[in-house]
């Protein structure tokens, strides 16, 4: 299942590139000197790839948690179906709920600092823009968290997030040389792709938690990612 991480990464990246990609496009990064350009833009990415392993280590404990409950296998069906769910009801639906109310002064002071980071070219804000860039609302990385959740360890839930965050890395780092060919006909036409990516990954997690014997897709049971512990005499 980790390998669906990269490819939802990858193909959300668009997605990404609509929200996200006017942050990169306005990084502090020095254009005259391309090798430098390079290592600054690495370092934004680096600061991006930590936040969404950070969340990832978060979720992956709860996932973790409900592994050792006995519940991992019902908790991936739920999200598979969750995930499917997401992707088929109307967006209109959802934004009659405003569910970033609770954190609405957070996701401010976020942006805030955001602003002020534009004004230096130091390597540290470079870092920083990509970690609160990665710490701001996105429909897509919540996709990618209930698959960090449906992991069985913290471990895994940080690897799933950074396999989703590099899957992101080829497009966000295009935008920053070659915006400008990134037209809204080519994005439109790979966005409608996300969703069936979207309820594929969903498919998956509810395979795996049916436990159908089908090896490395729906194992007979959930410990395809976790090694056993030898007993204790």
């Amino acid at each position: 299942m980790l390998y669906s991480a990269f490819i939802f990464g990858l193909i959300s990246s668009l997605h990404c590139v609509g929200m996200c990609g006017p942050i990169a496009m306005m990084l502090p990064v020095d254009h005259q000197n391309k090798a430098k350009k390079v290592i600054q833009i690495l370092t934004y990415h680096l600061g991006r790839l930590t936040a969404y392993s950070t969340i990832g280590l978060i979720f992956g404990l709860l996932g973790r948690g409900f592994f050792l409950a006995g519940m991992q296998q019902n908790m991936s069906i739920f999200i598979g179906v969750l995930m499917i769910v997401i992707v088929l009801v109307p967006e209109k639906i959802f934004s009659k709920y405003n569910f970033s109310k609770p954190v609405y002064k957070v996701i401010a002071s976020i942006k805030s600092s955001l602003g002020s980071q534009f004004k230096k070219k130091s390597y540290q804000s470079l870092f920083t823009i990509g970690l609160l860039n990665g710490f701001l609302p996105c429909g897509m990385v919540y996709v990618a968290l209930f698959g960090a959740i449906a992991m069985q360890s913290a471990s895994l839930g940080v690897v799933y997030m950074l396999l989703y965050g590099l899957g992101t890395l080829p497009l966000m780092t295009a935008v920053v040389y070659i915006h400008s060919m990134l037209k809204m006909p080519f994005r439109n036409k790979i966005q409608k792709a996300i969703p069936y990516v979207a309820v594929i990954i969903g498919i998956l997690f509810i395979l795996r938690g049916l436990g159908l014997g089908i090896p490395y897709i729906s194992p007979s049971n959930m410990s395809l990612f976790v090694q056993g512990t030898p007993d204790c005499h």
